[in-house]
C-alpha cells in the first residue's frame, strides 16, 4: 500500500491531468425533455430507421402503453409492430426471442421488471446463452424494457432491483439510464446492438424533464453500451451509482459542498459490462469511495464495486474502507414511513460521507 504521503502528491498530479477532460463535455443543452419522451422518440427514430425493429407487451398499443412511453407508435407503425400481448410474460418473452433469433430486432416492454420473472428462464437460458451455445452462428438482438426497483407504495411484490440479478448473467448487457440524455442514448445503443440488451428504468422518473443539447437530439446520437458517467467532479470523495440515485448523490453531494466535501458522482450508466476504469481513476484521485443503490446490500452491485476495489490497484490508492448504501435487507413496506425507511436517503448519504472522510488508514 501507498503511504498517505505519496497518495496525496500522485492525486494533485492526476487532478491535473484530469482537467483537460472536464472541457469535454456536451454541447449546451437547449431543449427540456422527459425521460419517457426521450424513451419514447429514441424508439420511434430506431424503428423508422430498421423495419426489423418492432415492440410488443401488455398495453404497448391500443392504450399507448402503460406508462404513456409507446404513445403514437401504434398509429404511426400499425399492429404488426406495435403489438398488444395477453398477460403472459414468459409466452410473448419466448416469442420475441425467436423472432430474433430469425434476424428480426424486438423490443419487449415488461410493465414492471419483476414480472419478468415469468420469463427469466427465457430472458436467461434462451436469449442470453444462445451465441455461445450455437458456437456463434445465431445471435440473439433484443431489448428487454420496463421499469426497474420501487415506485411509490407498490409493497414488496413490485418494488425489487434487478440490476444484480441480470448483470450477474453472462450474455447479456445491463443498462441503467438516470435522465433524458441517458435514456435516448442508451435506448437507441441498445436496439442496435446484436446482443440481448436489459434496460432498467425507473417509473419515478419518466415524468422529469431535463435539459438535453441539440447533439442528444440528433438521430445518430447513441451513448455505448460500457461507459460510465462523471456528473460532477470532486476531490474528496466518490459516490457510484445509478439510475434514481444518481440524483439523490447529487443532492448529497450539493448538501456537503456546503461544509467542504468536494464529491465527484458517477453515473455508472452501464451495469454490465461495469466501467472498471472511471470508478478506479475516480478514486485514485479521492481515495474515498461510496456507493448507494435501492437493491439489496447482499451480492448488490455495491459488492460488486468493492470487489473491484480490492482485486484492482484502486486499493493502494485508498485513505480509507469503502462504505455501501443499500436499501433494507427485508421486502419493500408498503407504509410510506417504512418505505422512506427502506430506502437510501439524502441524510443517509450525507451521515455516509462525513464518516468516511473521518476515517484514514495508517500508512
Amino acid at each position: 500500500m501507498f503511504s498517505a504521503g505519496y497518495r496525496s502528491i500522485a492525486r494533485r498530479c492526476h487532478a491535473s491531468s484530469t482537467l483537460l477532460q472536464s472541457q469535454a463535455k456536451r454541447t449546451m443543452a437547449t431543449t427540456e425533455m422527459t425521460v419517457r419522451d426521450a424513451i419514447n422518440s429514441a424508439i420511434d427514430e430506431e424503428m423508422e430507421r430498421d423495419e426489423k425493429v418492432f415492440i410488443l407487451g401488455e398495453e404497448v398499443a391500443q392504450y399507448q402503453g402503460a406508462y404513456k412511453v409507446t404513445k403514437g407508435l401504434f398509429q404511426k407503425y400499425g399492429s404488426k409492430r406495435v403489438i398488444d400481448t395477453p398477460i403472459t410474460e414468459m409466452g410473448f418473452t419466448g416469442m420475441a426471442i425467436g423472432a430474433a433469433y430469425k434476424d428480426l430486432r424486438p423490443i419487449v416492454e415488461f410493465m414492471t421488471w419483476n414480472f419478468s420473472m415469468q420469463a427469466i428462464d427465457q430472458i436467461v437460458n434462451s436469449a442470453a446463452k444462445q451465441y455461445y451455445m450455437s458456437a456463434g452462428d445465431i445471435a440473439c438482438p433484443i431489448v428487454f424494457r420496463g421499469p426497474n426497483g420501487n415506485a411509490a407504495g407498490t409493497s414488496a411484490q413490485h418494488s425489487q432491483c434487478f440490476a444484480a440479478w441480470y448483470s450477474s448473467v453472462p450474455g447479456l448487457k445491463v443498462v441503467a439510464p438516470y435522465n433524458s440524455e441517458d435514456a435516448r442514448g442508451l435506448t437507441k445503443a441498445a436496439i442496435r446492438d446484436n446482443n440481448p440488451v436489459v434496460i432498467l428504468e425507473h417509473e419515478l422518473m419518466y415524468g422529469v424533464s431535463f435539459p438535453v443539447s441539440d447533439e442528444v437530439l440528433k438521430s445518430d446520437f447513441v451513448i455505448p453500451i460500457g461507459k460510465a458517467k462523471i456528473e460532477r467532479e470532486g476531490t474528496d470523495v466518490t459516490i457510484v451509482t445509478f439510475s434514481k440515485m444518481v440524483g439523490l448523490a447529487l443532492e448529497a453531494a450539493e448538501v456537503l459542498s456546503a461544509s467542504g466535501t468536494s464529491c465527484e458522482v458517477i453515473n455508472l450508466r452501464s451495469i454490465r459490462p461495469i466501467d472498471r476504469d472511471t470508478i478506479i481513476n475516480s478514486v485514485k484521485k479521492t481515495g474515498r469511495i461510496v456507493s448507494i443503490e435501492t437493491g439489496w446490500p447482499q451480492c448488490g452491485i455495491g459488492s460488486e464495486i468493492a470487489a473491484i476495489m480490492m482485486e484492482s490497484d484502486a486499493f493502494n490508492w485508498l485513505d480509507a474502507p469503502m462504505e455501501r448504501i443499500t436499501g433494507a435487507d427485508v421486502p419493500m413496506p408498503y407504509a410510506t414511513d417504512l418505505e422512506n425507511a427502506a430506502l437510501p436517503q439524502v441524510e443517509d448519504v450525507v451521515a455516509t460521507v462525513n464518516r468516511l472522510t473521518k476515517r484514514q488508514l495508517v500508512a
